[in-house]
């Protein structure tokens, strides 16, 4: 399985959408867990880093230095 490269303020897209009905994150913290933000409602998640690249699907914005 190929390793997608994030990083912070990258717009993603997860496997499983928010109940707000919306299926993109921004990511807004980077470490051992990974926080990422609901770009529908706002609400933001912390999960282990393992979880998220494994729930993951795809990078729609990557945000440039």
């Amino acid at each position: 399985m190929e390793q997608k490269e994030f990083g912070l303020n990258d717009v993603v897209e997860m496997k499983k959408q928010h109940p707000c009905g919306t299926n993109k994150w921004k990511v807004i913290r980077l470490g051992m867990d990974i926080r990422i933000k609901c770009e529908g409602c706002g609400h933001s998640v912390l999960i282990p880093r393992k979880e998220f690249s494994r729930k993951i699907k795809k990078i729609l914005v990557k945000h440039e230095e």
